[in-house]
């Protein structure tokens, strides 16, 4: 191996135990560090959520670090959103109107555990808990850390860093403060908030709704989804402005005023919830909010990956999704230019360099299309034009499965396109359809394979028009 054999990993969070595995199966040195404790020993912090939507971008990256088969075992199939209205009516609106397409509920502790204790077995990585970074020294580049349980201080020195240390990054905060290094940093707040609550499970671990979908109460402004778990709970998160609202975390101080809120907004989530204002109340309100940054790399010595370059709302399910498939584009990179390190044809600078340049557009775009999913599942779901637009689209796809894929479906089960082009085709189509159906040309009366070929001729005229009003800008 070339000079450049040792490597820091800074967050053993799910994105950094995928890459340190990655890496040292590449054969590199590789230490990484998490500042809390070993999840597979202590208990998850209440109020973090416990699962996450996992598809096909995220099951890549775990592929090729071979731990696809094991993570499955994990995973509860999710086909479609169950929309809950106010009346108590529900209905499944598929994500695709092909089979084989559907997004997974999975544990995050149990998927990290799995991710770390396969880590755990590879001879060239080590893995230190309890230590947080307080100063990242970059010429060298060096990292010290705090033992949480001493205050001891440690300085680990590495050939390159990473930083993988989430929304909230140390690596990054590093950066900004360089005053020798001008990295531009924008940070995007909503005005909504999320509490999380819990649908525990029913008698022998069964559960209490349908299994198998993401469950959604859209109510304009404000929402409740639930997620299900493999012991037949729920984890639930409720998204709701902090203020200036007759209902937002500002003015929910009291039982009773929790009560009359759900009692309005979701009488049904009141039979489902038996603790409701005991858990309100004990859970904390967590913020949400879009990071971007760049450059993500400095002179080949540190490069932030995941949430510490990318951070994004969760609308889209596709924040740990998109970390992961970081590692599998990172990874694609890598393996081009790593015989290189070690003759000196190549160096690290190069190879981050090539792969900010491949993966930031993707990670703007991804960030962009969750902030839409907020409007879309908190308001848009109830709506019957874009109901219509669903059910048309999940013909399209039932029908015409090699011919037609919906937004969703570009983003979330077609690893081979980019985050970007699927945001282009997407909304193209979206714009298409909403308008061909307000206007009223997509009748009843109408085949679907003529509704598809008006779609398409509309899709590609707003798609030239764009590009034409992006050329006029320059």
């Amino acid at each position: 191996m070339s000079k450049n054999h040792n490597i820091l990993v800074i967050g053993a969070g799910l994105c950094g135990s995928l890459l340190a595995l990655r890496l040292a199966q590449h054969g590199f040195n590789i230490t990484l560090v998490e500042k809390r404790p070993d999840l597979r020993k202590v208990t998850l912090d209440a109020g973090r959520s416990i699962n996450l939507a996992l598809s096909d971008r995220g099951l890549r990256g775990l592929r090729l670090a071979g731990v696809e088969e094991a993570a499955k075992e994990l995973l509860i199939p999710m086909t479609g959103r169950m929309i809950h209205e106010k009346s108590g009516k529900t209905f499944l609106s598929p994500y695709s109107g092909r089979d084989d397409e559907y997004i997974n509920s999975v544990s995050r502790p149990g998927l990290n555990k799995l991710l770390l204790n396969e880590a755990e077995k590879m001879p060239n990585l080590k893995i230190i808990f309890n230590q947080s970074c307080v100063e990242v020294d970059h010429e060298t580049p060096s990292a010290t850390f705090e033992d949480f349980e001493t205050g001891e201080l440690t300085t680990y020195t590495a050939d390159v860093i990473f930083g993988t240390d989430g929304a909230g990054s140390v690596v990054r905060s590093s950066m900004v403060n360089d005053k020798e290094f001008l990295l531009n940093i924008s940070q995007q707040w909503l005005g909504h908030g999320y509490k999380e609550l819990e649908i525990p499970a029913a008698e022998n671990n069964g559960y209490r709704t349908y299994k198998n979908a993401l469950h959604i109460w859209p109510r304009g402004e404000d929402m409740l989804i639930a997620l299900p778990n493999l012991d037949g709970s729920f984890t639930v998160t409720l998204f709701l402005p902090y203020k200036n609202s007759d209902y937002c975390f500002e003015n929910l101080t009291t039982p009773e005023k929790v009560e009359e809120y759900f009692q309005k907004e979701f009488p049904d989530v009141l039979a489902l919830i038996p603790n409701l204002t005991e858990i309100f109340f004990t859970n904390p309100t967590g913020s949400m909010g879009t990071v971007r940054c760049d450059p993500w790399q400095r002179e080949g010595k540190i490069l932030l990956m995941g949430d510490a370059a990318h951070a994004m709302v969760p609308f889209y399910g596709q924040g740990m999704n998109a970390s992961f498939e970081d590692v599998a584009v990172f990874d694609e990179i890598l393996t081009q230019y790593k015989d290189g390190l070690s003759s000196g044809e190549s160096s690290w600078e190069t190879i981050f360099n090539e792969y900010e340049k491949v993966r930031k557009k993707d990670a703007d775009a991804i960030g962009e299309l969750a902030v839409d999913n907020f409007d879309e599942m908190k308001a848009h779901t109830g709506m019957e034009i874009f109901q219509k637009k669903r059910k048309l689209e999940t013909a399209f796809e039932n029908e015409f499965p090699g011919e037609y894929y919906s937004k969703y479906s570009l983003v979330t089960f077609n690893e081979d396109i980019t985050y970007s082009e699927a945001k282009k085709l997407g909304r193209a189509q979206d714009n298409a359809i909403l308008g061909l159906i307000h206007e009223g040309k997509l009748p009843e009366t109408m085949s679907l394979k003529e509704k598809l070929e008006i779609v398409r001729k509309q899709t590609q005229v707003i798609l030239n028009t764009k590009e034409k009003a992006d050329y006029l800008k320059y």
